[in-house]
């Protein structure tokens, strides 16, 4: 009995033991998971690395946040590109903002950039408004880029693009100053202007049309952003039947009737001088432009009548469209190439 003591001690011993490495070897960690993590962890996306990344760097570059539902918006305040990349025509600072339409583009715009968002996307509108109806020829899921600034309140865009899924294709449009012209214009890649321009235009040089017919169901004519002073044209050969009548409502105002019998009304005048029973000649000044009558901004209402009947300008003159002289086109391919930058798109330009 003496000797089989140590035999049973050294299995106590060993019971002991292997007890307390089952107890240390099976414990879990504090955060309570295991020691040895599954093979099948799943790894974070490229996106949502790219988010954290963007997050902890300067805003410098269009962020695409694809951890974002809806709606899709990225923007950049302040867009610190290098100095290079920014053309000489532009200076200052320029914001570049890029979003996939969600909702209307007003409230698109809205959920991008907030405040300016009513004024900017009325902007941005009338550059594209020859090609879509942007009311209803908007897609979800087109893609809008836009650089631009606020100037004494009002949006200027420098360049801006739309990828069309009615069309399918992107439009891109290029702010530039033509040598010889007073304004700046909306470009394509190819030198042609954007915008169209009425054959018999009622001014000589303006800012923008800011209103066609169609646009609004109220509005009856055509209106043209312009300076107050800007010389106002007769349209056509024809006869002044009146002058500045309603006042209240239409300013300094000219009536014109044409061969035809076509009535011709320009209004919101700052100064009238033709007289009524004059004829005048097409191209003949008959007045300045003016910010006078029921308006908010200066800007020339262009309106034709027969009888009851309102006709769209656009259909009775017909349109052209002014392209960039060849002598020209190096300077403005250049500033082309800085923008495209900017716009992250000169590929997709269609």
């Amino acid at each position: 009995m003496r000797q089989q003591a140590p035999w049973l001690l050294y299995a106590l011993l060993s019971s002991s033991l292997g007890l307390n490495l089952y107890m240390v070897l099976d414990r879990p960690n504090p955060q309570g998971s295991p020691l040895t993590a599954p093979l099948d962890v799943p790894v974070a996306s490229a996106a949502s690395v790219s988010s954290v990344m963007t997050a902890k760097k300067p805003a410098v570059d269009v962020v695409e946040d694809a951890v974002q539902p809806t709606p899709a918006v990225e923007v950049v305040a302040e867009a610190e590109a290098p100095a290079e990349v920014l053309p000489p025509v532009l200076g200052g600072d320029w914001t570049v903002t890029q979003f996939s339409l969600e909702h209307s583009l007003a409230r698109s715009f809205g959920n991008a950039v907030g405040a300016h968002a009513d004024s900017l996307s009325a902007v941005y509108a009338r550059i594209f408004h020859w090609e879509l109806d942007l009311r209803r020829d908007l897609y979800k899921g087109d893609k809008i880029i836009v650089v631009w600034r606020m100037v004494e309140g009002t949006p200027e865009i420098a360049a801006a693009s739309l990828r069309s899924g009615k069309l399918g294709r992107t439009l891109t449009a290029y702010q530039w100053k033509r040598p010889g012209d007073g304004f700046t214009s909306h470009w394509q890649g190819d030198g042609k202007e954007f915008s169209r321009r009425l054959k018999q235009s009622p001014l000589q040089d303006y800012v923008q049309i800011t209103a066609l017919l169609k646009d609004r169901p109220n509005h009856k004519g055509m209106d043209f952003k312009a300076p107050i002073g800007t010389p106002i044209l007769a349209t056509r050969s024809g006869t002044v039947t009146r002058a500045n009548w309603n006042t209240a409502a239409n300013g300094g105002c000219v009536e014109v009737r044409f061969g035809d019998g076509t009535l011709a009304k320009y209004l919101h005048l700052s100064g009238v001088t033709a007289k009524p029973g004059q004829r005048v000649s097409e191209g003949q000044p008959i007045g300045l432009s003016g910010n006078t009558g029921r308006t908010t901004a200066p800007h020339l209402h262009y309106q034709l009548n027969r009888g009851n009947t309102v006709v769209d300008p656009v259909d009775f003159h017909g349109t052209t469209r002014r392209a960039i002289n060849p002598g020209d086109m190096d300077a403005f391919q250049s500033d082309v190439a800085r923008l495209d930058a900017l716009l992250g798109n000169a590929l997709a330009r269609g």
